[in-house]
């Protein structure tokens, strides 16, 4: 009996790389804008990462290219390569580590007084109470003032003769005469603490508070019925269920407190005596003041590693993966 040979429905597969066949294809479909999933996202991803590389990847690398050279940015002088001399010269100023000294104090004082206000009033805010949304609105008013403004208004209510903080100080008996906050050095950048404090608090509340309402109320409800206080729910509950809130909170404020520029700027411009000079101050007046683009550049570079070490401390100390 004859063999009889089947043969197949489905239509012949067009080759899908090298031959011409394929490439006509594949430029007819996207003609007609039939992607993949695949070339779909690289679609969609390619304006983004172009983007991050022309205004974040790009200046960072022009940066440190900068930073290996002297002369570097203006016209009338030649890039003259010169490896790692400025970083040697910024290391070895007494200068940068004042303003490294000041900006970790200013840093690690003031944002985990901030944590702590943020987290209380986050609480108080989470309760039921008439008002509450105004409320919520309000305490946001000082983290919405431009900084540079909010360090004006606080630079006159400080003054040493004009202040309202030392009218109200010298009439209430606190103090016998004015005191010029400002032109101390100690007191210059306790003072710059406080309007920082006062001024991030409200944010530092707001992640908190967003970080509250996404613990569930039952565990609560299960807690009270086993007996536990207040103190345990929020030891054993709102501390361990904030953690990631937590994290987030501290790198949103941490890395800009360690750059601060605007308050110190605005509220003593760096005195007195640099008393309140932060690392970016001190490369600001070192590349514009001095015009010494090389070594600003190095700075530049040194705080943002400086930056990024802190960021990978706290992920590391605090990141905690998910168990599924």
């Amino acid at each position: 009996m004859a063999d009889v040979v089947e043969q197949s429905s489905d239509p012949p597969i067009e080759p899908s790389g090298g031959g011409s066949t394929g490439l006509r294809a594949r430029f007819r479909r996207y003609r007609e804008l039939d992607l993949t999933e695949e070339e779909l996202a690289t679609v969609l991803l390619f304006p983004v990462v172009m983007f991050l590389l022309t205004v974040s990847f790009y200046p960072i690398v022009d940066t440190v290219w900068g930073s290996l050279h002297t002369g570097y940015v203006l016209e009338h002088e030649t890039k003259q390569f010169v490896g790692l001399q400025n970083y040697e010269q910024i290391l070895n100023s007494g200068r940068f580590w004042n303003a490294l000294t000041v900006s970790l104090i200013y840093t690690f004082v003031s944002v985990p007084i901030e944590l702590v206000i943020g987290i209380g009033m986050a609480l108080l805010l989470n309760r039921a109470f008439k008002g509450k949304y105004f409320i919520q609105a309000a305490i946001l008013f000082p983290w919405a003032l431009p900084t540079v403004i909010n360090a004006r208004i606080w630079a006159w209510m400080f003054h040493g003769e004009y202040g309202v903080i030392n009218d109200m100080l010298v009439k209430i008996g606190i103090l016998e005469s004015p005191y010029p906050f400002l032109a101390v050095p100690d007191a210059a950048l306790a003072s710059m603490l406080f309007v920082t404090i006062w001024k991030t608090s409200s944010f530092m509340a707001l992640i908190m508070l967003a970080g509250l309402s996404g613990i569930p109320s039952h565990l609560y409800e299960a807690a009270r019925m086993d007996g536990a206080s207040k103190w345990r729910q929020f030891r054993d509950i709102t501390l361990p269920l904030l953690k990631p809130t937590i994290l987030v909170a501290l790198i949103f404020r941490t890395l800009p407190a360690f750059q601060a520029f605007g308050l110190p700027y605005g509220l003593t411009g760096g005195g007195p005596a640099e008393a309140t000079t932060t690392l970016v101050l001190y490369d600001h007046k070192l590349t514009f003041n001095s015009l010494a683009f090389g070594r600003g550049s190095a700075a530049a570079t040194i705080i943002t590693l400086i930056a990024l070490l802190i960021a990978l401390i706290y992920v590391g100390t605090l990141y905690e993966p998910e168990v599924s």
